[in-house]
């Protein structure tokens, strides 16, 4: 399969540059399983949804995780965090003119240092000073990772907005989107609904951004994320399955933690680790039943995971139409509902 079978023509003015004012007034497609397709918004999940499914969020917290730096002959560089080692250093992507060496530092706004201890591929090895705890170092120093195809510079309320209202566990540098759409109001109607919700954690990395540049994506190679897949949420997916209840993936990132947490079974166990899980069509999904997720790059990793899901003609037939009715895209866009296809 060839990169070039998912690509679609999409016009860049779709590409959504701001949030709604609601997160729940985004738009929703709803692609079942059989029967034609409908454009409705996200505020009218509660009425797709059963009394007894299980709603699956990932509450990773998107860390401030873009820092300005000067090297020491003054020139500028721009740190973009990856992940968080452990203790102070870093795995980042550095927007320099001239790549800096190991041994090399970086200074920050605040006049501490940040030494350059190596680098592997695209990414830098670093080590921030040890005179403050480096998250209040974020806070204080750091901008909200927007994604690249958002044009415009980092506003304050993107502090807010760029973060689910469920986020608590810290070290994403990007969000898990399909998550922003919901807010308190519509929590509450799942809720009376009869719709019960659980939490995995998967640290979406930089690398969600990286594109495939090899033709057969077969030789496509994931950046590895963090994820953890506690043993209280593989109870409760058990307990749905008894009572007849439908799982929900609210997001590629907790279809990727889910599929890992299988480790190849058919039951969905504890897991805490790195995935480098790639999906796409011909892959089995076991874990989820319907998928909630916004619209992605065309030949991306996350349309192929989308086609994997529900069947590719089928998602690109749903991706034009969405293009036709003019949806918002990627980050800030709207969402869709896929009902898994029995014979993607």
């Amino acid at each position: 399969m060839k990169r070039s079978d998912f690509h679609f023509e999409l016009p860049p003015e779709l590409v959504a540059q701001e949030p709604l004012p609601q997160r729940s007034a985004s738009r929703m497609l709803h692609l079942p399983a059989h029967g034609p397709r409908a454009d409705l918004y996200v505020a009218d999940l509660p009425s797709l949804l059963r009394p007894g499914d299980l709603l699956v969020f990932n509450d990773t917290r998107v860390l401030p995780a873009r820092l300005d730096a000067h090297k020491r002959t003054g020139g500028h560089a721009e740190i973009l965090i990856e992940r968080i080692l452990g203790g102070y250093e870093v795995k980042a992507m550095l927007g320099v003119s001239k790549k800096p060496r190991p041994g090399d530092h970086l200074k920050l706004a605040d006049g501490s240092e940040v030494e350059v201890l190596g680098r592997d591929g695209g990414f830098f090895h670093l080590r921030f000073a040890p005179d403050r705890p480096l998250a209040q170092r974020l806070e204080a120093l750091g901008r909200m990772p927007l994604p690249p195809y958002i044009d415009r510079p980092v506003r304050p309320e993107d502090a807010q907005r760029y973060q689910t209202v469920f986020a608590r566990e810290p070290g994403a540098v990007a969000a898990p989107t399909a998550g922003l759409h919901f807010d308190q109001a519509l929590l509450d109607a799942l809720a009376a609904r009869g719709v019960e919700t659980g939490h995995v954690t998967l640290h979406v990395g930089a690398g969600t951004f990286q594109p495939v540049r090899c033709d057969d994506i077969r030789e496509h190679r994931m950046h590895s994320e963090w994820i953890n897949v506690g043993a209280a949420l593989c109870a409760r997916i058990r307990q749905t399955r008894a009572r007849g209840g439908r799982v929900v993936a609210v997001g590629t990132t907790v279809a990727r933690a889910l599929e890992t947490a299988r480790q190849g079974g058919e039951e969905i166990l504890p897991f805490a680790g790195e995935t480098s899980i790639f999906i796409y069509p011909g892959y089995r999904f076991a874990s989820a039943d319907l998928l909630l997720t916004n619209f992605h790059l065309p030949e991306s990793t996350l349309l192929m995971l989308v086609s994997a899901f529900a069947g590719r003609e089928r998602v690109l037939a749903a991706y034009r139409h969405a293009v036709a009715q003019r949806y918002r895209f990627f980050s800030y866009g709207d969402a869709m509902l896929v009902e898994k296809s029995e014979t993607a």
